[in-house]
């Protein structure tokens, strides 16, 4: 297919941020895409707002309990210790839903695609409130930042301290597990270091902790003061001196910066230049946002086989979906049931290696629901999905189902789960203003895919209303979105 502006532009805001928003889809053929990513950087340098969702009752009591242990000691009863529970899970969705409105609605589409990023490769799951809500600010904040902030500030957050189990790291009997994740997963990559750096590792981050507020704690008297060798250097370390030699090691910056040119740029790793990504955020002394300038300033970014080339994530869809159509969702939650089914629920990823993305975002029945999703929000259709047993993955939904009968609505033609959402088609209609009826499905085509289609006007006639150009652009709109096609980016 022809690789014109107009592409190289969408191309560029389905990678650097959630793809184009219907109001600026009049400068796409003209403007440059250095114009573009100037713009996506001056929007993403202002400082992010606190999410804060957290409910007023677990406010209450984070002020009064010092840490996790008081918690469980404190005198509550198990009402009470439910009741918390089920709010913070609660909250949790609350974040899942004000963060997806802001990778929708923010012109910081840079900050929050980066973010996202970072929040599946330094991967959490914990049903704390306020232990999700620091470790996303800290991503927020630093996401095109330097990295040893990122990684520091992650390091330290309760977030990732109770996941990997650092509150259990204790001198004498050191745990080894976020030892060995911040080098297998954070930093280094796996067979980057020996098993004696793991052990050794570990007994410097011992004393690590947070508290219910999600404070970060050292408890000396638990730390151990002994010598350590750890990648070939010797001394008193503790877990800052840990991170800071792993930041000098450029093999951190070489497995960073090959992540990401995974996730910007192509699933098919091209080591050349991965390599010299990794030696200019080396020598950058790991500056995020330069790394990702050299991306989408380069011409190798806009060639024809990175266009297309990657599978949209879960996340990457409903947030490209509704800046394509703007709408207003009457029922928030069910975008949490579509993650879900898609496999990417915000807040918990199946594992601290966070979603492995690429062809695992499609089997036989994630590819089926995701071409049904544009027809289920346009028609008010509905949908159906299976319980999981793991309750923890699906944030209380399994008690809602229980008791529900699996989301069933009753008075609904079917009993399944909706997306009730009004669609602003005025402002889409704008995009094709002047265009003759001939050349509409193609410029259709041309907006909202990024791979050549094999699907023609005439294949895809039966299903769209010819009674008026409103309906053309209306139907024919939703039977593209329904393509495989739209499925890539």
């Amino acid at each position: 297919m022809a690789i014109n502006n107009q592409l190289k532009n969408q191309h560029l805001l389905w990678r650097a941020g959630f793809g184009p928003m219907a109001e600026n889809a009049n400068a796409l053929a003209t403007a440059s895409q250095q114009s573009f990513l100037n713009a996506l950087e001056k929007a993403s340098s202002k400082t992010p707002g606190y999410i804060d969702v957290a409910g007023n009752m677990l406010q209450g009591l984070a002020m009064g309990v010092g840490d996790i242990a008081s918690l469980q000691k404190s005198e509550m009863s198990a009402d009470q210790k439910k009741q918390i529970r089920k709010q913070s899970q609660q909250d949790i969705k609350n974040l899942n839903l004000a963060w997806l409105n802001e990778m929708v609605n923010s012109d910081a589409q840079l900050r929050e695609k980066t973010s996202l990023f970072w929040h599946g490769h330094f991967a959490s799951r914990n049903l704390n409130i306020f232990y999700q809500q620091l470790l996303l600010d800290i991503i927020r904040k630093n996401a095109l930042g330097n990295f040893s902030d990122l990684l520091f500030g992650v390091s330290k957050s309760a977030a990732m301290i109770n996941f990997l189990n650092n509150n259990q790291n204790k001198k004498d009997h050191p745990n080894e597990n976020f030892a060995r994740e911040v080098m297998e997963l954070f930093t280094l990559g796996r067979g980057h270091y020996s098993e004696n750096d793991v052990k050794e590792a570990a007994r410097a981050f011992t004393g690590w902790g947070a508290n219910l507020q999600g404070d970060f704690v050292f408890r000396r008297f638990q730390h151990d003061e002994g010598s350590k060798s750890f990648l070939g250097k010797t001394g008193n370390f503790d877990g800052d001196d840990i991170l800071s030699i792993l930041l000098e090691q450029k093999q951190t910056a070489n497995h960073i910066a090959g992540k990401i040119y995974r996730y910007f740029v192509d699933d098919s790793l091209d080591e050349a230049r991965a390599n010299w990504l990794g030696e200019r955020f080396y020598q950058s002394n790991y500056d995020i946002k330069a790394l990702i300038r050299d991306i989408f300033s380069s011409e190798w970014f806009y060639e024809e086989r990175h266009i297309g080339s990657r599978i949209k994530s879960p996340v990457d869809l409903i947030v490209g979906i509704r800046r394509t159509l703007p709408m207003k969702i009457e029922n928030q939650e069910a975008q949490l049931l579509v993650q879900r089914v898609l496999g990417q629920l915000l807040f918990y990823p199946p594992n601290v290696a966070g979603w492995p993305g690429g062809t695992n975002w499609i089997d036989s029945s994630t590819l089926m629901f995701r071409l049904r999703i544009p027809q289920i929000i346009y028609e008010a259709d509905e949908f159906e999905m299976k319980p999981k047993d793991d309750d923890d993955q699906m944030m209380g939904m399994k008690e809602k189902e229980e008791n529900q009968g699996g989301f069933k609505n009753p008075g609904k033609r079917g009993g399944g789960q909706m997306i009730r959402a009004e669609i602003n088609w005025d402002t889409y209609f704008k995009k094709f203003e002047g265009l003759r009826r001939e050349d509409l499905f193609s410029a259709i085509s041309r907006a909202l895919l990024q791979t050549k289609s094999m699907f023609n006007e005439n294949v895809l006639s039966s299903d769209m209303d010819l009674s008026s150009r409103e309906s053309f652009i209306k139907t024919a709109t939703i039977q593209l979105m329904s393509t495989p096609e739209y499925q890539m980016c």
